[in-house]
């Protein structure tokens, strides 16, 4: 993609002191090289969590649905990079949704993490309004084994690169939850944007398929 690009969008960028994250960029100009640091234990441990449904056993993300802003997509797996960077979706499909594979699945004990892209080179992506995510919104993540994890949302931040909060995003609550995470704030056509959208929810109920 052409840092130059208004559209130019890729990832959030690496939180600081994130093993995967060294010297991340936020909406670098490849989405290969936007880094997410995956959800390992942070420095400082989060302050536990109680409520919310039993944890499920690991199984795959296929699918994600949000009814509040009409998202619909189907999910691939995600690693990472030889340089410890989290891959980006491809940009020729910009509906769809990653999930770091390495971390835990969404409903498993943990914080899984899917990422999405904002905009690219060709137009408008699947998190564009990611933003626009209020409490009490439900994210529905459709898993292999065929249950879906029902996550109810608690909060919506944008944080700035250089104050991304490792251990509140990243950290283990107590009960499964989910990160959404997407690129925010302003655009520079160098720099990329300036800051994270982060959408953080917890297990709340399960359908089976």
């Amino acid at each position: 993609m052409n840092p130059g690009s208004p559209t130019a969008a890729g990832l959030p960028a690496g939180a600081p002191g994130s093993p995967t994250a060294a010297g991340a960029t936020p909406g670098s100009p490849e989405p290969s090289q936007s880094v997410v640091p995956g959800p390992s234990p942070a420095p400082r441990k989060a302050k536990p969590v109680r409520g919310g449904h039993a944890p499920l056993p690991r199984s795959a993300a296929k699918k994600l649905t949000i009814p509040a802003i009409t998202i619909e997509s189907p999910v691939t797996g995600l690693g990472l990079d030889k340089h410890r960077r989290l891959a980006a979706p491809p940009v020729d499909n910009p509906r769809l949704v990653g999930w770091y594979r390495a971390g835990p699945s969404p409903g498993e004990a943990g914080t899984a993490l899917l990422v999405g892209h904002r905009d690219t080179r060709t137009g408008p992506a699947i998190f564009l309004n990611l933003n626009a995510l209020k409490p009490g919104d439900k994210v529905n993540v459709v898993r292999a084994d065929r249950r879906t994890a029902v996550f109810t949302v608690d909060k919506v931040r944008t944080y700035k690169k250089e104050a991304f909060p490792d251990a509140e995003v990243y950290g283990h609550t107590g009960r499964p939850e989910l990160r959404l995470l997407t690129c925010g704030g302003s655009f520079d056509k160098k720099a990329g944007y300036s800051a994270n959208v982060v959408v953080f929810a917890h297990l709340t109920d399960v359908k089976q398929l």
